[in-house]
């Protein structure tokens, strides 16, 4: 039997187009997309930068301009450094007052610091009750709470003015460190943070063991919710530190008076007075190293609760 060779399909021009016109779609198709990522990483790295450079230029002009006396201030560069030194600022800012900028930079210490621990502690207790108790008016309460997120500071100072003056609590520190204990958006936070890093399994095994609601916030609440504490922490810490109409309103005692209000007062005097300029300047300077001290020690637990969010 002999063997027979089946004969080749023939390619057909009608068959082959589609082909060749399905590979130049494919390869227009990726090249658009690497046209698409390049622009969109194009725009969000521009507006990074954008962003980074609005944050850090005023800081280099700062630094820049605490090297400069009053005289250099109006008439070299912005960015060049003067002859004035830096130490010799720092010494007139010390000596003004007999050193009273101090005695401002420990009350913004004190007020941020108070405000940042116990107010932190309050919103993540109401977040982590608003989570996981259920009670009348849930709801309805954490809408108030929400509410109050929207209501911006400076509208409630003048009412809360009011009412200190009633109790007669005006001119004292508890003026300004009772209103900042209470913190929408952090109670906000702390409901998600609850949410999220709480598993209420974990609660009803504790209160099998015996453990209160108390004893479980307590050991096993606060501890998981640790990076959210930290993070509504250094918001309501920045938040204390740069807050002025409050203070503003309340305080009377220079000896009370935070760094914001402080430095205010000192650049109503350099309009009549230049050389309160290099002062103003080289305060503002010192007034953020408390902030960035905050950020650096703190950062490691703000970035473990970022980070921990995008494993669960």
């Amino acid at each position: 039997m002999s063997a027979s060779t089946l004969p080749r399909p023939r390619t057909t021009p009608d068959t082959a187009t589609p082909r060749r016109a399905g590979s130049r779609s494919n390869r227009a198709g990726s090249s658009s997309n690497r046209g698409g990522g390049f622009a969109s990483k194009l725009t969000v790295n521009g507006l990074l930068i954008i962003g980074s450079a609005y944050m850090v230029v005023p800081v280099l002009w700062l630094v820049f301009a605490s090297t400069k006396n009053a005289a250099d201030l109006y008439g070299t560069s912005a960015y060049a450094l003067g002859n004035f030194s830096l130490f010799e600022n720092i010494a007139n800012v010390a000596k003004q007052d007999g050193g009273l900028f101090f005695r401002w930079l420990g009350n913004s210490v004190m007020y941020a610091g108070v405000g940042a621990v116990l107010g932190s502690l309050i919103s993540v207790m109401a977040g982590y009750a608003f989570d996981k108790f259920q009670f009348r008016w849930k709801d309805s309460l954490f809408g108030f709470v929400l509410v109050g997120v929207l209501i911006p500071n400076t509208a409630t100072v003048l009412p809360m003015y009011l009412l200190a003056s009633l109790v007669g609590m005006t001119n004292t520190i508890w003026a300004v460190l009772i209103p900042v204990l209470c913190n929408p958006f952090g109670v906000y936070l702390a409901r998600v943070y609850s949410a999220s890093y709480v598993p209420a399994e974990t609660l009803e095994a504790a209160r099998m063991d015996g453990a209160g609601p108390i004893r479980s916030f307590f050991s096993l609440g606060l501890p998981m919710m640790m990076p959210g504490y930290i993070t509504i922490a250094l918001f309501q810490f920045v938040g204390v530190w740069n807050n002025f109409m409050l203070p503003l309103v309340m305080l009377q005692d220079q000896q009370l008076l935070p760094v914001s209000v402080g430095i205010s007062i000192w650049q109503g005097y350099s309009v009549p007075q230049p050389e309160f300029t290099p002062m103003v300047i080289t305060g503002s300077l010192l007034s953020i190293i408390p902030l960035l001290v905050a950020f650096i020690m703190l950062q490691r637990f703000w970035k473990s609760g970022l980070t921990a969010g995008s494993v669960k």
